[in-house]
């Protein structure tokens, strides 16, 4: 069983090299390529997990022993992350084909876009998996360059200034963290986590409060905890429906986990608890009141991300049993939540023209389906019963309560109150896109969208000839149609598409799934519950961790 553990990692790499090899010339042999593998993944993450319950897997690549050898290990919380990260990482490839097809994006970007999803799918899994801090380290830079080419598909401006933000960003984290590998190395001559584990405890507290603190950073820039959480909304809205929906619902959650790992088995004792529940309330509060500051649903739903982060810090920083086992059920839920929910944007963009709520209305009458597949995640995210959002929350506010502190007590009032915000927002949302009537500027069927870029070409083709180069603007310097409907680029290479009444099937299956998956932790709430406080009793022993990578 061992020897499954590098799979999820090794088999979308050898995909990428195949579906390079096949470029454009052969698009199906690409598309059954991924599909084929990236279920492949899904079945053996499944494996791994249900075999994780009677222990963590370990296999030592070269059959070197720690500190030389690439140590991979699956335990409960790394295989329960594989299995949703994998399922979900699926739905949103069968969307962006659907996506892809319906434009009939044939060009070089979209051959691209295959082996960079690939790589992006062994990055994350290479994290989940990774034994050690410098492997750890390897699976965020794989994830940064794949990223990177997956944000800037199309070469358009607003994508390409997103991209550069965002490198930027994940750049800064990246040196920070070399930096603490480096201080870590030299002060216990290993990057190994078990042994790491009891190693540390050698140290003293100046030195492994330093490493902690550098290693929280680095995991609160990737999980986009506040006051490190500015770059979100300016980076994902940009990028493509699918592209933003697996950046959202799973690389935020990669940094959380990262937390997860590094808290439980490297700083036990919870020394920074109390910096973790501040961030984790601040994080709640300031993200949620910028959600209802918004009016475009895709910078909505990045503040809701960032808000809703909060709750994961928020059990991390509780530190005990029913916080982390809270944490990790509400880390499940809400990458499958916040991937539908912008999965859900793109079918608006596509059936309105826009994420603009104030150009939006009437598509409960109109798209009466994608009524069905915005409301139930959104009362999902909003926490109402029975759905896995409160049950989530549940679980984090009952350790809140047990733990009896005073700052416990306060983050259970602001997880309320965020709570109740959420619900008023995506309450907006409803009320904007789907209940009023249709506004007369909204995009109707069979209206090619523009971006920005042909906009800009059209200018020059009129310069050239003399003509008028002006382009209508709304108040924000946006371009605008006749119409009143905002110039959007809605494909996944940056090109005009053209609205439909009725979103391609295949897109439409992909979000059903994904929202079949959500409503999948209410019924199996039971397993998910139990699997998770085995997990984090698991992690919180520590041992059997150890015991794994360290035998002989």
């Amino acid at each position: 069983m061992n020897a499954l553990v590098p799979l999820p990692v090794l088999l979308p790499l050898f995909a990428t090299g195949l579906s390079l090899a096949a470029g454009i010339r052969l698009k199906r042999f690409q598309r059954f390529i991924s599909v084929a593998v990236l279920t492949a993944v899904v079945v053996i993450s499944v494996v791994l997990m249900i075999a994780a319950d009677d222990g963590p897997l370990s296999v030592h690549l070269g059959d070197f022993a720690p500190p030389l050898g690439i140590t991979l290990v699956a335990d409960r919380l790394s295989g329960l992350m594989l299995t949703v990260s994998s399922s979900v990482t699926l739905c949103v490839l069968v969307y962006s084909l659907g996506q892809g097809m319906a434009d009939k994006d044939d060009e070089t970007p979209l051959a691209v876009f295959h082996p960079a999803y690939l790589i992006l799918v062994a990055g994350i899994a290479c994290t989940f998996l990774a034994g050690d801090l410098m492997n750890l380290f390897v699976g965020f830079e794989i994830m940064l360059v794949s990223s990177f080419v997956l944000l800037t598909l199309g070469g358009t401006g607003p994508r390409i200034r997103a991209g550069s933000t965002y490198v930027i960003i994940s750049l800064l984290s990246s040196m920070i963290f070399l930096v603490a590998i480096a201080i870590t190395y030299a002060a216990t001559g290993t990057v190994n986590f078990a042994q790491l584990a009891e190693r540390f405890d050698d140290l003293s507290l100046g030195v492994t409060t330093l490493i902690q603190a550098m290693l929280l950073t680095v995991f609160g820039i990737k999980a986009a905890v506040f006051p490190v959480a500015a770059w979100l909304p300016d980076s994902y809205p940009t990028a493509p429906a699918p592209v933003t929906a697996v950046f959202a619902g799973l690389l935020t959650k990669v940094g959380v986990y990262c937390m997860l790992r590094t808290e439980t088995l490297l700083f036990p004792g919870n020394r920074l608890g109390n910096l973790l529940l501040v961030v984790a309330l601040a994080s709640m509060i300031i993200g949620i009141l910028g959600a209802v500051a918004q009016t475009d649903l895709k910078r909505l739903l990045s503040f809701t991300l960032i808000s809703h982060i909060g709750y994961m810090v928020f059990g991390i920083g509780l530190a005990d049993r029913e916080g982390i086992a809270g944490a990790i059920v509400y880390v499940v839920h809400h990458i499958t939540v916040q991937t539908t929910l912008f999965l859900v944007a793109g079918l608006i963009e596509r059936r309105g023209g826009t994420t603009e709520l104030t150009r939006l209305g009437g598509m409960a009458r109109s798209a009466p389906l994608l009524s069905l597949l915005f409301f139930v995640p959104a009362m999902n995210i909003a926490g109402i019963p029975p759905f896995s959002g409160f049950i989530g929350k549940l679980a984090l506010m009952r350790a809140g309560v047990d733990n009896g502190s005073v700052l416990a007590w306060v983050l259970v009032g602001g997880s309320t109150l965020t709570s109740l915000l959420t619900l008023y927002v995506v309450v907006k949302v409803w009320n904007l896109a789907f209940w009023r009537s249709e506004p007369p500027g909204q995009a109707a069927e069979g209206t090619v969208m523009e971006s920005q870029e042909d906009d800009a070409d059209d200018a020059d083709d009129e310069a050239d000839v003399g003509g008028p180069a002006v382009t209508p603007q709304d108040d924000q310097g946006i371009p605008v149609r006749p119409g009143g409907g905002q110039v959007v680029a809605t494909s996944i290479t940056g090109k005009a598409v053209t609205t439909t009444k009725r979103p391609p099937r295949t897109m439409l299956a992909a979000t059903a799934a994904t929202v079949v998956l959500g409503l999948s932790y209410t019924v199996l709430a039971g397993l998910l519950a139990a699997y998770t406080d085995r997990s984090a009793q698991e992690l919180l022993t520590r041992t059997p961790y150890i015991e794994e990578v360290l035998r002989p």
